[in-house]
Parts: C-alpha cells; sequence; structure tokens
C-alpha cells in the first residue's frame, strides 16, 4: 500500500511539473547531446523593439533588414534601415548576439514604436529552436499593423499563416455593420477563384450583399457554415495560392476575434460597398470587375439579368451571357487629340472649350509617405494653433553679389543662402529674444545659434541643423550645408543631425520663388523665408539687384518691435556683408600684395 502511495505521489508530480519549473536555457553544447522534443530545451529569446528614433515618432517602417537570420550580431552593428517620420535611419545593436528571428518583414508600414519586431539569442544558445511568442504578429508588407494593444489584437492575428495561405476574414459590408450572417456560401472547397469572383452573400445590418474576392487564388476552406452569424474581422475561409495542395491547410486553433473588430473592411469589401452606394442607371449594382467585363465587351448592365443578392450582377451573369451570345470583345476608343485654337472666339466661346477625356487609368494613386504624412499633421497644427504674425524686408544685395563674385574668382564658392545663414546667426546673437523656444506654456531663451535649413527630399521636407553656426565662418558653414543636403536626399542624416535646432531658414529663391511665408516648425518661435533676387531701377534709373526675406513669428513669444529689430540687423548685415567674410577677404588681399 505505501509503494501505491509513492508512485502516485512521484506520479502527480510529474504532471505539475511544467506549473512549478521555469524555463531553463541550454547551451548548444549541450542540446546536440539530447533530444529537441522537451520543454525545457526550447531557447527563449530577447525581444528587439521598434525604436523610437525621433522626439516625434508614432510608428516606423522597415525599409531593409541589414542582417539575416543567423547571422552573428556585434556590439555597434547596423541591424535594420528604418524609415521614421523624418528621414530613414540605421538601428544599431549595443550587445553581442545572434538574429534568430524576424518577426515584421521589410515594407511592412507603420509599425507602432514598442512593437516586437525581432528576436535575438545569446551566442552560444541555438538560434534555431527560438520559441516565438504567441502574441507576436509578422504584418504583411506594406499592410498597415493593428492600432489596438497587443492585449485587444484578435487570437486569429497572433498565429501567421504559412506563406502562400490567406485567411479570409469577415468584412465591413456597411459603415455599421459589427456582425453578419453567411447566408449561402458560393464557392465550395477546391473551386478555383477569379478576380471579382463572388464567393459568398452576407447578411448584413442593412441588407444581403455579396462579397467579392479580388485576388486569384483557391478556395481551400470553409471555417464557418451557412446561416451561422458571425463577428466582422472572425476568420470564415481560407484560400491558398494556385498550384498549393488547397487540401493541405493550418487552420487555426480559433476563429473569433477578442472584441468586436475596428479594422476597415478588406479592399474587395469597401469596393463593394462604394458600387452600392451609387448604382447605375439600369438600377443593378457590379463590382470592378464586373464594370471592366462590360466595357471591354460593350455591354448595358441592364441587358443582362443579375442572379446576386440585392439585385446585384456578377461577374459569373457576365461571362455566361457573353458565352450564350458569342459575343466578341470590342476595340477600345482611342481619346481624341486636345482641338487647336484657331481665333479668338475658339478661346473665349464656352460652347467650342475642350473637355479633356480620360478614364481612371488616366489617374495614379500615390501612398503618403511617413515623412510626409507627420509634416502634413505637425504644420496643420501649428498653423491651427500658434498665432502667425508676419513681418518682411526688402534687401539690396549688389555688395553680396560683388563679394560673392570676388571669392569665386579665388575658387570659394559660396551661395546666397551661405551669406543669409551666416548674416541670420550674428542677427541672433544681436537679438537673442528671437532664439527662443516656446515650450509648455514658457519662452526658453537657447543661449547657442543652431539653424535648420530645409531640404526638399523625394519622401518630404527635411531640416538638417547647421549647429553653432555663429561661430563657424562662411566657408565652414557652406561646406556643412553641402554635406547635410546630399545626406538629407540619399536618407543618410543621422537623428542628431535633424534633431532640434533654435531657428529655421526656407530659401524658394532658387525655384523663382519672389516671396512666400514659410509656417512655424514648433517648438521654435520663428522662421525666415527667402525669395530670389529680381532685378529693378532705382531712382537714379541704376540696375540693382534686390531680395526680399519674410519672417514668420510667434506672438506668444516675439513681439512686433523685437521682429522689426531682428529684421533690422539682418538688412544691415546682408546689404554690407563686409563683416561676414572679414577674415576671409583680408587674407586674400594680404595674399594679392
Amino acid at each position: 500500500m505505501a509503494q501505491m502511495m509513492v508512485q502516485r505521489i512521484v506520479l502527480l508530480s510529474f504532471r505539475n511539473s511544467n506549473r512549478l519549473v521555469p524555463r531553463i536555457p541550454v547551451p548548444v553544447k549541450y542540446q546536440r547531446s539530447c533530444f529537441h522534443t522537451s520543454w525545457i530545451l526550447d531557447v527563449k529569446g530577447k525581444e528587439v523593439l521598434m525604436p523610437s528614433l525621433s522626439p516625434t515618432m508614432e510608428c516606423g517602417t522597415i525599409v531593409k533588414w541589414l542582417k539575416k537570420e543567423g547571422d552573428k550580431i556585434e556590439a555597434g552593428d547596423a541591424l535594420a534601415d528604418i524609415q521614421t517620420d523624418k528621414a530613414i535611419v540605421t538601428m544599431e545593436i549595443d550587445d553581442e548576439s545572434i538574429l534568430a528571428k524576424i518577426i515584421v518583414p521589410e515594407g511592412a508600414k507603420d509599425i507602432k514604436v514598442g512593437a516586437l519586431i525581432a528576436l535575438t539569442v545569446e551566442v552560444d544558445e541555438d538560434w534555431k529552436t527560438i520559441e516565438v511568442p504567441s502574441s507576436a504578429t509578422a504584418p504583411s508588407a506594406g499592410a498597415p499593423p493593428a492600432s489596438a494593444p497587443a492585449s485587444t489584437t484578435p487570437p486569429s492575428a497572433a498565429a501567421e499563416p504559412p506563406p502562400g495561405q490567406n485567411n479570409v476574414s469577415m468584412p465591413a459590408l456597411s459603415p455599421t455593420m459589427t456582425t453578419g450572417v453567411i447566408v449561402k456560401w458560393l464557392k465550395k472547397e477546391g473551386d478555383e477563384i477569379q478576380p471579382g469572383d463572388a464567393v459568398a452573400e452576407i447578411q448584413t445590418d442593412k441588407a444581403v450583399m455579396t462579397f467579392e474576392f479580388e485576388d486569384e487564388a483557391v478556395f481551400a476552406k470553409i471555417l464557418i457554415p451557412e446561416g451561422s452569424q458571425v463577428e466582422v474581422g472572425q476568420i470564415i475561409a481560407i484560400t491558398v495560392e494556385k498550384g498549393m495542395d488547397w487540401k493541405n491547410v493550418v487552420v487555426p486553433s480559433t476563429t473569433k476575434p477578442a472584441a468586436p473588430s475596428t479594422t476597415p473592411a478588406a479592399p474587395a469589401a469597401s469596393t463593394t460597398a462604394t458600387a452600392d452606394k451609387k448604382p447605375p442607371p439600369s438600377g443593378q449594382v457590379y463590382g470592378l470587375a464586373v464594370k471592366r467585363l462590360l466595357e471591354e465587351y460593350g455591354l448595358s448592365s441592364g441587358s443582362i439579368k443579375g442572379t446576386g443578392r440585392p439585385n446585384r450582377l456578377l461577374k459569373s451573369d457576365v461571362l455566361a451571357y457573353i458565352q450564350t451570345n458569342n459575343i466578341q470583345k470590342v476595340a477600345p476608343m482611342a481619346a481624341s487629340p486636345p482641338k487647336m485654337i484657331k481665333d479668338k472666339e475658339d478661346a473665349v466661346s464656352p460652347s467650342k472649350t475642350h473637355v479633356p477625356t480620360g478614364g481612371p487609368s488616366a489617374y495614379e494613386d500615390i501612398p503618403v509617405s511617413n515623412i510626409r504624412g507627420v509634416i502634413a499633421k505637425r504644420l496643420g497644427e501649428s498653423k491651427s494653433t500658434i498665432p502667425h504674425s508676419y513681418a518682411y524686408v526688402d534687401i539690396k544685395i549688389d555688395k553680396l553679389k560683388e563679394i560673392r563674385s570676388e571669392l569665386k574668382a579665388d575658387n570659394i564658392n559660396v551661395s546666397v543662402n551661405d551669406f543669409v545663414t551666416k548674416a541670420v546667426a550674428h542677427a541672433l546673437v544681436e537679438c537673442p529674444f528671437i532664439n527662443t523656444l516656446y515650450q509648455n506654456g514658457q519662452i526658453v531663451r537657447i543661449p547657442k545659434v543652431d539653424i535648420s535649413v530645409a531640404v526638399a527630399t523625394e519622401s518630404g521636407l527635411i531640416t538638417p541643423i547647421v549647429f553653432d553656426a555663429s561661430a563657424k565662418s562662411l566657408t565652414d558653414i557652406s561646406k556643412n550645408i553641402r554635406e547635410l543636403a546630399e545626406k538629407a536626399r540619399s536618407g543618410r542624416l543621422k537623428p542628431e543631425e535633424f534633431q532640434g535646432g533654435t531657428f529655421t531658414i526656407s530659401n524658394l529663391g532658387m525655384f523663382g520663388i519672389k516671396q512666400f511665408c514659410a509656417i512655424i516648425n514648433p517648438p521654435q518661435t520663428a522662421i525666415l523665408a527667402v525669395g530670389g533676387g529680381r532685378d529693378e531701377l532705382d531712382v537714379a534709373l541704376h540696375k540693382t539687384t534686390r531680395m526680399i526675406a519674410t519672417l514668420s513669428y510667434d506672438r506668444r513669444a516675439i513681439d512686433e518691435d523685437q521682429a522689426a529689430d531682428f529684421l533690422a540687423v539682418l538688412k544691415a548685415m546682408l546689404e554690407d556683408p563686409s563683416f561676414l567674410v572679414a577674415g576671409r577677404l583680408r587674407a586674400l588681399r594680404y595674399a594679392q600684395d
């Protein structure tokens, strides 16, 4: 009897051992001598989270992974290129490790700061046996991740489907739809799906609507039977790519979302909903795939009876009608060239006005980059929250051009913008009330002059900084600006090279802009907009070149008289810039003597 009690106690201890003993990482040299079937031998990796690479960064895009799984990482190695709201920044790792698992693929957009993007292990651990957390979600390239926290992410999204498999979720076929009833499946398991094919009829909170699929695939598995009520976002079916074994699919352990999904409908669903809102004159409703077929064969939707509900014309209806009546494609109509204006009557007559022709193919949707999105957000907030005031000054730059020509003759190339930057730096020293920041309802005066220079890049505007500009010579400023502009256009700026700044200069003179007003970049309190030079005749009929500079300033921090003092100092320095290049000119003239 005693022996039986001992055996039961031992058996009970084995059954509950996983509740008491923590996971133990085992070095590779010991793992090789054992079987990798025990829960004790799985390697638990170190999480690599999306870093905050700029003060205003909320999410980022993985542009490129510089390491692949299994690569060794030395301290200070670059792991990935990440596009922030400012520029493309390289993420570095400070610890020695091995990249074990990439969670977020290249091209995945809008990854929240703090989200899990990769796993690393110690150098002496087996990276192939890494334990992937159940909450890790790998968003597809180009698709934004769920905006909800990990705790509210649907369980169906936690398990990534294998390559080539796609989990089909219940779409939101109306703006107020939270649940839907699958009335009828229009495809059965094993059927091929062409773009535009109807997959199911779904009853929403408004009506019975047809769910169309816009991708080419094979319908592999039905997870929800007909007549079932399903929440939006719940997985209802599985498709696979053509050529794959549709019978061998991985069914997720759970299909229901943890909370009612607020994610927008799939592109196919949104297309369907849009078409439902504006039915054609015939009264029938159809999607883009049906519209394309009608245009290709020159058909009218009113001549074909739709079998979808409600009063919906399906792609299969059009194809059956074409096959029955043996209809051939019509030749596409070429757009007529624009009519030339022969006389003044043609130019002013409303009846003869030329209206350009072109279908949807004449337009192209360009996605907004993270940088442009943040620029729009921040400048919109600046314009709506900061009381902008403006003051401008008309500057005569004849002497500036003369000095610039002298420097150019000695192989010293400096631009007008370099002179402006140098003059602004000295004007900020003379007028420290302009060199301020407005933060938390307080005016913060900055002792150093760090000037941000606006540079236009393909992905948006960025403002690299010339630090301590008042202490640098004109040639040093010129060299510094050229290097920063080149880095900005190639996406190689470091965060410390564009974060901060106490004053900004935006120069559009090289584009032929004579005068404009710029928007303040908070928390700065002022920005200078510089226009191009223009030739005029003075009162003595002598040719002169003038330039307009406009100061936008924050009325909460800067008064009108302070702005006027700053512009007066700036004008005096630019109209006689000998002081800005005094050391350089003295050295040149001494060398000539």
